[in-house]
């Protein structure tokens, strides 16, 4: 892929990767921002790998997807939503954000189930896309969408009722 060809992709999916990234970070805007960096610099690394087949925007999540892994403050679960609140309101976090509380119970998941609910709900992806981003089966995502499902479903009747 030609250099142009990389900046066309990425000014055409950068706005979906920062939303991707956003929700994995549970609303934390600079935290997000870092990774959508990161993720970048590494797709225009390897991009001579990459085969153009009208899959770009999988190619650059499953990227973004592995570098929001491996960057250990992200994933840092909470109890409870009131527990990711007292975290937030001492740290940095776009408190006037629109999601603010969805973004605090994704925080209570883990990792992979906090990544599936974000790429099937927030991105659009289906089960069989997911599992490529995320190099797992489709069983696992499933599973991951429904113990996620679960969680979120508890957290936001604890915080509502």
């Amino acid at each position: 892929m030609t250099r142009d060809a990389f900046i066309t992709h990425v000014e055409r999916e950068q706005e979906a990767l920062r939303g991707f990234l956003l929700a994995l970070c549970c609303g934390k805007k600079d935290d997000a921002d870092d990774l959508a960096q990161d993720a970048l610099v590494k797709a225009y690394l390897s991009c001579t790998g990459y085969q153009d087949q009208g899959k770009f925007r999988s190619w650059l999540f499953r990227i973004a997807y592995n570098t929001f892994l491996n960057h250990k403050a992200s994933l840092r679960c909470t109890e409870s939503i009131d527990e990711a609140r007292t975290l937030v309101s001492s740290t940095r976090a776009d408190s006037e954000f629109e999601h603010q509380d969805l973004y605090l119970a994704l925080r209570t998941l883990p990792p992979k189930e906090r990544s599936a609910i974000t790429l099937f709900y927030l991105t659009g992806y289906n089960i069989k896309e997911i599992a490529v981003i995320t190099e797992t089966s489709e069983d696992a995502v499933k599973k991951q969408l429904s113990r996620g499902r679960d969680k979120l479903r508890e957290q936001l009747k604890m915080d509502n009722g």
